[in-house]
This record gives C-alpha cells, structure tokens and sequence, in this order.
C-alpha cells in the first residue's frame, strides 16, 4: 500500500505515503481511490480527509514512472481527481510543506483545500516543457483568478500557501504550529452536513475585458520563451478556462498536453531533469557511503577562480580562508570579492545582513599553517604541473590528517599530482567553471587512488555548493576540456578554410549555444588555452591544430581583459567588435598555408563543430572516462552554454539518428584535416545497432 486509512470519529483519513514526495505513482493512485471508496461506502465516515505523510502532501507524478505505461495504467491521475470529485461525502485535502503538479491537481479535485503556513504551492510542469495535464489549467484559474493563475502557470513558480490564503484555494490557513490533521478533522467534522458540495469545476472565471489580456499575455510570453513551445501553449489552455465550458476545457487541456509530450523540447528538458538526477549515483559508491565532516574550508589563490570558489564557501555558510604569496594579490583578491558582493547587494539580490555574513566568513593568508585545519582545501593556481607539485608538497606537509585536497586544474593529471603527496586517497579535482560562483557544473575527477568517502563528500559538497556534480575519470581535458578541444580544433580549421569569427559564432548561436566559441575564449583569455596548446605540442605532436590562435597570442590579443582578442573591445563594454585586423590576419594566414578559400555554410559550421563535441564524447563514454552518455549532457548544459531545448550533446546526437551522424563524420574524415574525423568506435557499433547513447 501507497495510502494509510484510518477513522478518527466520523472522518476517514487517507495519507499518502509514498517518500519522499508522495509521489503519485500507480500503487498510490489506486490505494487513495480505494481509501476514498472504502469511505464512501461506510456508513458511519461522514467526510474525508486527505493528507501526506511526511515531508510533503504530493510532489505529484511519480518521476521513476515517467515514460513508462504505469504512468497511464488504471487508475490513472485523472480518474484519481474524478473520483474525489464526485465523492458523495466531503474531500478535504489537508496541506503541508510541498503540493505541486499532480499534488495540487489532485487537491483541486477535493471540495476543500486547507494548509499549513509555508507550504509549496505550484504547477510546474513548464519547466519540462508540459503544461499541468490533469486539469490544473481549468481549475486553478477558478480559485485563484486569471491573472494569478496564468503567471503562476506559466512560470512554475512555486507560492507559498499563506501568500495564497483568503483566495478561494484556501479555505483556511492554520497557524503556524497547528496539528494539521487534526485540524484539518475538526474543519471536516464541521462541513460534514454542508450540501451540495462544492466543486472547483463549478466556479466561473471572471475576468473583465480577458481578451485584452489574454493578448498581452501572449505577446508577452512570446518576446521571452525562445525557442520552448510550452509557455505558449499555457496561456492558450489557461485561456479555454474562460472561454471554454469546463469539459470542453479540460479536453483542449489534455490534447495540448498530448502534443507537448512529443516535441522534441519537452523531451530535452526530461532528459535534463532525470540526467541530473542520475549524475549523482556513482556505482560503486552507494548513497549510505560515509562522509567526512566539511565545516571549514580553504582555496590556494586569491585570482578569479580562487575568489569565485571561496565565494561558493561563504554563501553555503562555510568559513573559509584564501592562502596567497603575496600581499598585494591577497588585498586584490579580497577587494574584487566585495566588490561582486556589492553589484549583488545593489541589484536588491542580497540583503545587508547576508552581505556582511558572507564578508565574514571569508579571510586571508600568507601563511600555509594558518589554513593546516581546513577540512579541504582547494587549490586554484596556475595551470602548470611544476606550480601544482609546489603547492601539494607543501599542502602534504601542513594540512592535517583526513582533510581532502582538491586540485581545480581543467586538464591536468590528478593521479601525478596525488603522487606529489604521500595521502594519495585524499586528493581529489574539483573543475569549477569560470565565474565559479555563478556557474552551476562542478566535475569532480576521480583519481585512481581517491577514495570513495573523498567522492562521496565531494559529491554531497557540490550540492551544498548548488553545483550540479558531474564524475570523471583522469585523462586530458578530464570530460569538458577534453571534448571542447576537437570543438575548438574544428573553429580554427574552419577560419583557415574560409570562415571568419562572427561567421562563426553567429551559425553556432543561431543553433542556440549560449556563446560561440571566438567569444567564449575571448572571455575566458587566450593565453590560458595558448599555454595548453603549448604543452599539448609538446606532448602529442601528432595532433594537429590551426595555428591562427597562435597568431593572435603573439599579437599580444588575449581577449576582453586587453581590450582585443579576436574581436576588438571597448572599455566597459563586454560587446564583441568584429576585427579588421583580426579578420586580413586570418585570410593571409590561410594564403601563406597554401589553402584557398571557400564559401562554408552554417549547417557545416554546426555540423562540424556539434559532432566534433560528439565524436569524442562517445571516445569518453568508451574509455569509461564518463559514467553515462547523460553525465557528458550535463557537463555541456551546465558549463558549456550548450542549448537545453537540445538537450545536450549526446542526447541531440541520439534525435539526430546516429547513423546520420556517422554519415557526416565520415564525410568529414574524406575533407582536410580528416585525421580529427576518425569514428568512434562506439559511435559506429551503436549506429550499426539502431540505438542511441541513451539507450545502450
């Protein structure tokens, strides 16, 4: 059973019981329809309570039934809410803590609806491209009115319950403290005998001049919902409330969600949910695995990764200190820190008193033995092994035992920095992504000899941190730099063979990247990936690459910082400026190597660059580098600005079909530079197979 029922007197309460959000999954759908029968047929319940056991009353739909038949199996959600509704006896739901999506549907189902301050209350079934599907845009709008309906919609933001009482979805708001079921009993015991009952489903919308705003409404959501579908098509069926009789509505209603459910949108942002989800399963790490205690924190380096990360300490309320060399750099740290501070505290996005908490848990150093009882510490210096061995010696000979030292290199070997100290099992790498207090990926490299309670405390880490925590294995680039590489490669191939920048960006934009990659490098620095290509010359000689970056390092144009790169920037403006010099440099570059120029579309443009991304990743996943091909999406959607309406590389590679993306890379591998285009073995076996990397 997903359902308790007990009577208390003359009222029967069901309490869903499904953790850790009620859920509204098969087993407890048919429990609470056979709890609200039972009651019916006794003649001695009068009414009927409905509750959730606890930390919520329902999260709604049962996400491990997602796209699968029992989601659909009998009783389903909406033959759940009919048979509330048409109870001969009184449904009161009882409320508390969250009810959303199915949850509040369902409570919209009942004749009366009371709460407990500070509970959720939300439909938001848009952020996975849907619209509430079991009569949520038919009903809410009857208690709440249009206008508040529609945004709370639309959005999917949650309210809470007592910003909502005095509006017809409440019939009261118990005081903070109150027992609820036992309240919500006396309230029962007190409309037992009211008749007829009163239906949601019999209120009328009532909203003067509703076309006029339903236009705005429309216009509005439009200029700002991109490329989503949903957004729209939640006003339309919030409007049928009021321009529709009810069933009509709720008709209309389920053929809109029927038709979101297959867009390719609404099925990028699933992904997306359930790969985050996924992300932080680790298998041989079980999810009971102890955790070391993380209550003080320290960051080697006080530039802007190090600032960023020691931010990302002080707003999870973990004290934490910035070791640097040198007093300047340390009060220059320190300096821009506020500062970031201060433009939040100016947007009215932080209170006084969280600026000062956070400013105070912050200090700084000189001296390594005045960090040695952190219980971790990050390192954030110069990407260059000899630096990174200076500093794990001296972290090995002054942290104290069990502290975790995390090294926030994007490419290097954390297995030979491990080997720099003689605790090999507390060395972990922790890439955080540029701003590191603003973006959201964290991936975390597992070393050979880390060990699985350093893993799981860094994976429990990253989520107080509000990081999505992506696992990888030690190799080159680890899982974003890695693949960003072949990205970047087939750029600068491009430009020699007769693309510009802008061209460029402007293609891989229009496909939705947040930034394409002339204006990505140019933000992060040329000289930070000019020294990478330095050493990667060194190592691997064989590889090749356009040496226009090159090109424009030695032009001394490291991008938005000194003021050209390869656009040209003004002061205070962020806006990239196509380069005349920039652009004749590349065009000579391409007659001194001898390659004549041609006209590229953009299909090539994307195609080239989103399969490069792909190509290597289905490298990664084989290599076991990767968990899953979903782990790779969420490195992508989360810090590379790939677009979430696609889902992520290698979720966009499966709705491609995968033997079409091999038809192009073996076209590709015919072209110049065909060595960069040799197919993954995995990507050729599973595109013999008729599967995709989601599904193998």
């Amino acid at each position: 059973m997903s359902a308790d029922y007990q009577v208390h007197g003359s009222v029967a309460v069901i309490t869903l019981n499904n953790p850790p959000v009620n859920g509204l999954g098969h087993a407890t759908r048919t429990a609470a329809v056979e709890g609200i029968r039972r009651a019916n047929d006794d003649a001695a319940v009068k009414a009927i309570v409905l509750t959730g056991a606890g930390k919520a009353f329902s999260g709604g739909a049962d996400i491990k039934e997602f796209n699968s038949p029992k989601a659909l199996a009998e009783p389903t959600l909406h033959t759940l809410i009919r048979v509330a509704e048409d109870s001969a006896k009184p449904m009161v739901a009882a409320i508390h803590s969250v009810c959303m999506g199915g949850g509040l549907e369902l409570a919209l189902g009942c004749n009366y609806r009371v709460a407990l301050p500070g509970a959720q209350i939300a439909l938001p079934e848009v952020k996975l491209g849907l619209l509430p599907g079991a009569g949520g845009t038919q009903r809410l709008p009857r208690v709440l009115g249009l206008e508040k309906a529609l945004n709370m919609i639309v959005s999917g933001t949650p309210a809470l319950s007592e910003t909502l009482a005095g509006s017809a979805l409440f019939d009261e708001v118990f005081p903070a403290g109150t027992d609820l079921v036992k309240a919500a009993v006396a309230f029962a015991e007190k409309v037992a005998d009211v008749r007829p009952l009163p239906k949601v489903r019999d209120r009328k919308v009532d909203y003067p001049n509703h076309e006029a705003f339903l236009q705005f409404s429309r216009n509005t959501v439009k200029a700002v919902a991109g490329p989503f579908p949903a957004p729209l098509e939640c006003v339309e069926t919030v409007a049928a409330s009021v321009t529709k009789k009810f069933e009509d509505g709720l008709k209309f209603e389920r053929e809109r969600f029927l038709h979101l459910i297959q867009t390719p949108e609404s099925k990028s942002l699933r992904h997306a949910f359930f790969a985050e989800r996924e992300a932080s399963k680790i298998p041989d790490v079980p999810s009971d695995t102890p955790t070391r205690t993380i209550a003080r924190a320290a960051v080697i380096g006080a530039g802007t990764m190090g600032g960023g990360i020691a931010m990302n300490f002080a707003n999870a309320g973990i004290p934490v200190t910035i070791l640097e060399t040198k007093q300047e750099a340390l009060e220059k740290g320190l300096a821009t820190i506020r500062k970031n501070y201060e433009s939040t505290l100016k947007k009215g996005k932080l209170t006084q008193e969280k600026f000062d908490q956070r400013m105070a848990l912050i200090g700084g150093t000189l001296d390594y033995h005045d960090i040695a009882q952190a219980d971790i510490v990050v390192e954030a210096v110069f990407e260059d092994m000899g630096v990174k061995e200076a500093v794990f010696r001296k972290l090995d000979s002054v942290m104290k035992p069990g502290a975790i030292l995390a090294s926030n290199t994007s490419t290097l070997d954390v297995d030979r920095i491990a080997a720099f100290t003689q605790r090999p099992q507390d060395v972990i790498g922790t890439h955080f992504f540029s701003p590191a207090n603003v973006m959201k990926l964290l991936e975390i490299v597992r070393g050979k000899e880390t060990g699985k309670d350093v893993l799981a405390t860094t994976m429990a880490l990253s989520k107080k941190l509000k990081k999505t925590g992506v696992v990888s294995g030690v190799c080159d680039g680890f899982i974003g730099n890695r693949m960003i590489e072949q990205y970047s490669r087939q750029a600068g191939f491009l430009l020699e063979e007769g693309c510009l920048p802008e061209q460029v960006d402007k293609a891989i934009e229009k496909f939705g990247f947040a930034m394409g990659p002339f204006r990505m490098i140019d933000m992060a620095g040329n000289d930070i990936s000019w020294a990478i290509r330095k050493r990667r010359y060194i190592e691997k000689p064989e590889v090749a690459y356009s040496k226009t970056a090159d090109l424009l390092c030695e032009m001394g144009r490291f991008g938005q910082k000194t003021g050209g790169g390869w656009y040209d920037y003004k002061a205070g403006d962020r806006k990239a400026y196509p380069s005349q010099l920039v652009n004749d440099m590349i065009v000579r570059h391409s007659a001194d190597i001898g390659v004549e120029r041609r006209k590229i579309s953009d299909q090539e443009i994307v195609e080239r660059l989103v399969y490069a991304l792909v190509n290597e990743g289905a490298l990664i996943l084989e290599e076991g580098i990767a968990q899953r091909a979903s782990d790779i999406d969420m490195v992508y959607l989360t810090g590379y600005g790939f677009p979430l309406f696609r889902g992520g590389p290698m979720f966009y590679a499966d709705t491609v079909g995968l033997p079409n993306v091999l038809a192009s890379v073996e076209r590709f591998a015919k072209g110049r530079h065909g060595e960069a285009w040799k197919p993954a073995p995995l990507l050729v076996k599973l595109a013999a197979e008729g599967k995709g990397f989601n599904s193998r």
